[in-house]
């Protein structure tokens, strides 16, 4: 029986009230979320295969809190017969489990479909097949449905991209613009939100999607092809060089777990004002970085720089993207709370701890890894 497996201790407290179902809920999302909802005494269905480095790990963390709360589903977003029986008695679900990294998209777009479009579209079914009582399904997509914003005009400073576009600078790409679907990765987690919103309005389910960009926080593994501000933590403590590909002026927003599951469970308090919709997600232009800058941050906390190397461009990747995050906002009132900086520094710190209670390895490459039920930022 698997380690995690055997520590199920879920059951019905009563009626206080009946789970929420997180998919890739060993993820580091995942793991936040599901947390915040259990401190809050809703009990969670966590659905997850456990192929990603470090899940178990969370998930260990997270039944040792909250004993007799967390029903772990060892299973496959894949399997519909799994994931119909985890959807039966939620009264909410969050929908995080994914293949994660665009390298794994080019190496297998056939797996990457298979996950991300249809285990979506077996999750969906499931939540139609409950009927009236079917519960609101938040679900989290990507910026690369945006394509790689070739048409964004740009100049830089030397250490970071700069729109050219007043407008852009002021408050990033907005969900007016066009879908423009880059890389497998791209297609097939643009196919899963196109069919999470056809959903609400064919089937009048009350689903939302986050279009997210990059999020960190506690509990996050990253790797070299996804979770990049953790990765580079993790290399730069290890004394391990960090690969830039590229030149390193690539501009993100980068959001903190912590107010992303603000975001998610507004999202849910709200889903009468946001079903149906697309909502850009991340750090806004308040919480921009460029990766030189971070490793400048990095190299602060440590008290010493960064090794770097550098390599070519990789595909589809934008030289600038920041979220425009006001059509959420003005929905449900949320904002940002956690600055880069501060985040960074809190996110160091756990590593810090992490690291004390089991040295790190070398961060892997992801190339090559099973699927991840696990979303990173």
């Amino acid at each position: 029986m698997n380690k995690i497996t055997s520590l199920n201790g879920h059951r019905k407290n009563g009626a206080k009230s009946t789970p929420a179902l997180i998919t890739g809920g060993a993820g580091f999302i995942g793991t936040n979320l599901a947390d915040r909802l259990l401190s809050n005494g809703i009990p969670v269905i966590v659905l997850d295969n456990l192929s990603r480095e470090g899940v178990e790990q969370n998930l260990e963390w997270l039944v040792k809190k909250h004993p007799g709360k967390v029903d772990v589903r060892v299973a496959d977003i894949r399997d519909e017969n799994e994931v119909r029986r985890a959807v039966a008695n939620a009264s909410r679900v969050y929908h995080f489990a994914a293949q994660v990294a665009v390298t794994t998209s080019l190496d297998d777009p056939f797996s990457d479909f298979e996950v991300n479009a249809r285990g979506t579209l077996n999750l969906l079914e499931a939540v139609r097949e409950r009927g009236e009582n079917a519960p609101p399904l938040i679900f989290t997509s990507t910026n690369k449905v945006y394509g790689a914003l070739e048409d964004v005009r740009l100049k830089n400073d030397g250490s970071r991209y700069l729109p050219e576009s007043d407008e852009y600078a002021a408050h990033g790409i907005s969900e007016a613009r066009s879908v423009e679907f880059h890389s497998p990765y791209g297609c097939s987690k643009g196919a899963a939100e196109q069919y999470v919103l056809d959903y609400a309005r064919t089937f009048g389910l009350k689903t939302a999607v986050f279009r997210m960009s990059c999020i960190y926080g506690e509990h996050q593994f990253g790797t070299e092809d996804q979770g990049w501000v953790a990765h580079f933590l993790i290399r730069a403590m290890n004394g391990e060089p960090i690969t830039l590909y590229g030149d390193g002026m690539q501009v993100r927003d980068i959001l903190f777990a912590e107010d992303l599951v603000n975001a998610l469970l507004l999202a849910h308090d709200n889903i009468e004002k946001v079903k149906g919709e697309a909502f850009n997600i991340g750090g806004g232009p308040g919480n921009t970085v460029s990766l030189l800058e971070l490793l400048e941050i990095i190299a602060g906390l440590r008290g010493e720089d960064c090794e770097v190397e550098f390599d070519d461009w990789r595909t589809a990747d934008q030289r600038y993207y920041v979220s425009d995050t006001r059509k959420f906002s003005a929905a449900t009132g949320w904002k940002q709370t956690v600055t880069v900086k501060r985040g960074v520094a809190r996110l160091f710190s756990w590593l810090q701890a992490q690291r004390r209670r089991t040295r790190f390895v070398a961060s892997p490459v992801a190339r090559g890894e099973g699927i991840s039920q696990a979303v990173n930022g």
